[in-house]
């Protein structure tokens, strides 16, 4: 197995601005910390083994084997605890707590890659795949556009759109994350709207359809950043709808509940096509640790 050169992305960064004034194409990916990165083109991508997909076509799909086993409830209850405590203290008014779920099948990680049917996927070698529904933000011209997705309900015969819509949690949620993402994006943009407000998607999961909420927030990039592709993620990252608001500090309170590395799940994947910048979340992710995925 070829070993990838991942660096700081704060080094990374720096490579997109220089790439992206000069309208050089590459391809990204930066985990969730921001301690390991890597671009390059799509060509030295899969040289080392890293193979990105955008609104691929996909394998046709057979039943297969998969079975998840979750972590044991007094152990999930004892960090959800931990989340409530710090809710209630003020330290966060969203968190979005993850754990590793340790799965059984019959599929490869490269077959999983294949199969799966999603605007964004990778593959890093024998190493993860993701196969994610979740644009972080697109860059058309001085255009940013950002899509955060928060809020799902299964689809059946008694739900309809309309009940994800007005789920008072779900409403809530999305609220706090819509109002992150804008705030985030002032950093480097304006004026800033929210162009759609929490609309419905389809999106198809091994055990069903959800509803998906998303909205769609745009701005008018800041001279200063136009191009500067590196240095608007370095603003950005970690995505907000992955981590919970006020950003820091729920970070803070992540760590403390989660005790495990995400390393590259939730963090970013991409491409700069000349024209158009385009990433994703790394959400709906499986890695390989040891003789095991998770």
């Amino acid at each position: 197995m070829i070993s990838i050169p991942f660096s700081p992305f704060s080094e990374v960064a720096k490579q997109l601005d220089l790439w992206g004034e000069k309208g050089i194409p590459f391809v990204f990916l930066v985990d969730y910390t921001g301690e390991n990165a890597w671009a390059g083109s799509e060509e030295e991508a899969l040289g080392l083994g890293i193979t990105f997909a955008f609104n691929a076509p996909v394998l046709p799909s057979e039943p297969v084997h998969f079975r998840k086993n979750p972590l044991a409830f007094a152990a999930y209850s004892e960090k959800f605890d931990q989340v409530q405590a710090g809710l209630r203290r003020g330290d966060s008014f969203l968190l979005n707590l993850t754990a590793e779920t340790p799965i059984e099948t019959s599929l490869s990680l490269t077959e999983i890659f294949q199969r799966a049917d999603a605007p964004y996927k990778i593959l890093v070698n024998d190493l993860f795949t993701s196969f994610s529904p979740e644009t972080f933000i697109r860059i058309q011209g001085n255009e940013i556009t950002s899509y955060p997705m928060k809020g799902t309900l299964a689809i059946s015969e008694t739900n309809k759109e309309e009940d994800l819509r007005h789920d008072p949690k779900e409403k809530a949620e999305h609220a706090t994350i819509v109002d992150l993402i804008r705030n985030d994006l002032s950093q480097v943009a304006f004026p800033i709207q929210v162009e759609k407000y929490q609309y419905i998607d389809r999106v198809k999961t091994h055990t069903g359809e959800l509803w998906q909420m998303s909205s769609k927030i745009t701005g008018q990039l800041m001279p200063e950043f136009e191009r500067k592709f590196g240095s608007i993620l370095v603003k950005l990252l970690p995505a907000g709808s992955i981590t919970g608001a006020p950003k820091k500090a729920t970070m803070e309170l992540i760590k403390k509940a989660e005790q495990y590395e995400r390393g590259f799940y939730t963090g970013i994947m991409g491409k700069f096509d000349g024209r158009m910048f385009n990433s994703g979340v790394m959400i709906r992710f499986i890695e390989k640790q040891s003789d095991k995925l998770v």
